[in-house]
């Protein structure tokens, strides 16, 4: 399973917005931090504001910021609201379903059980548990909030610079 690159881009902005309390975060800033498109970002911001999770400031001097504490917003509610399909196998929409196995087969189960535990765990994490402080780009991500692996960039880091510390040394 693999979750769209808008469910990717409203983690990456409640993260950032998680990581820099206290203040507004600009559309522009979240765009050049991540390297990504400004419209998409704004649908995504629209999006969690419109589900309380951002309070959106208009104007000079504007941005947003996390309504909500950290603490209060789980992954798992983020990933339902922002994904448009759960299922996994052609089976799970009753309405498309054409498969001859469907009388007899038990995988459907398998990959219920599946997607239950995958969202237990991440109903279990908090936007608090994978945010924290944004480590600058001069100084190693060697113990991000004891959260990221040696050696790797956090999160919150521009794409650029995450999948140049993921390439070997030559």
């Amino acid at each position: 399973m693999r979750l769209s690159d808008y469910t990717d881009y409203c983690l990456r902005v409640l993260m950032y917005c998680a990581a820099h309390p206290g203040r507004l975060v600009t559309i522009a800033e979240l765009a050049a931090q991540h390297e990504v498109s400004k419209n998409h970002l704004m649908k995504v911001v629209n999006d969690l504001a419109r589900q309380g999770l951002l309070e959106t400031t208009r104007g000079r001097g504007g941005g947003v910021r996390l309504l909500p504490q950290p603490a209060d917003i789980r992954v798992g509610e983020v990933v339902r609201r922002s994904e448009t399909d759960f299922r996994l196998v052609e089976c799970f929409d009753l309405s498309r379903n054409a498969c001859v196995l469907t009388p007899v087969c038990r995988l459907k189960s398998v990959f219920g059980a599946a997607l239950a535990a995958y969202f237990e765990v991440l109903d279990g994490v908090t936007l608090a548990d994978i945010s924290g402080p944004v480590v600058p780009a001069d100084q190693p991500a060697v113990a991000f909030a004891g959260r990221v692996a040696a050696g790797r960039q956090p999160v919150s880091a521009p794409v650029s610079r995450r999948r140049a510390a993921l390439k070997p040394e030559a």
